[in-house]
């Protein structure tokens, strides 16, 4: 089982009591519920995960980087022990290259930014919301809002969905351009 998030379950508990608060017809308190503060959480997660993924691969990255120097330059006379810090040598080199490549490829330090911006767009859209501010201001009541910020939400969320997209066909493109560099090299390497 996933091991619950303190900060997400205080935000997931202080929007339900604003949003049922609120003086809004059940069926935009269950779009707010079900969308909205759904989107929310779910970006929240995925931030938190990304940025766990990213700080660990970069420290694996960063304090092999500093410590293989350090064994590489150990003059030692035993062979037992030269012999075990060249193999210890070796793993750290493999560990700190797989980690700097699953970093490269996953790129989980974007993943992150990307999310927590959207995150953050999210909530300040709730909060303009509920404080009846911002794009909401000229409005009446939080009902005369909601059309607005329904608006807004499915923006902010198919930007992300269009963001996420433009990143996967430019990787897949990137992929290709290299796939293809690669053969253009190598067929003009067999006709030398």
């Amino acid at each position: 089982m996933a091991k619950k998030d303190p900060y997400r379950e205080y935000l997931k508990e202080d929007f339900k009591n604003i949003i049922e608060a609120l003086n809004l017809p059940e069926l935009y308190k269950h779009f707010l519920n079900s969308r909205w503060l759904d989107q929310l959480l779910w970006m929240e997660a995925q931030a938190g995960k990304a940025r766990n993924r990213y700080y660990s691969l970069r420290l694996v990255t960063i304090i092999g980087g500093i410590v293989l120097p350090a064994l590489v330059s150990l003059n030692i006379n035993n062979n037992k022990i030269r012999d075990s810090i060249v193999w210890a040598t070796f793993g750290l080199s493999q560990v700190v290259a797989m980690s700097a490549a699953i970093e490269e490829f996953f790129h989980y330090g974007e993943r992150w930014r990307h999310y927590r911006r959207t995150a953050e767009s999210l909530k300040t859209q709730g909060w303009q919301f509920f404080q009846l501010t911002g794009p909401y201001m000229n409005c009446l009541n939080h009902e005369q809002a909601f059309i607005v910020f329904a608006n807004q939400v499915e923006d902010i969320v198919q930007r992300d969905v269009e963001i996420y997209a433009t990143q996967v066909v430019q990787e897949k493109k990137q992929e290709e351009d290299e796939k293809n560099g690669k053969q253009d090299f190598l067929s003009i390497k067999s006709e030398d």
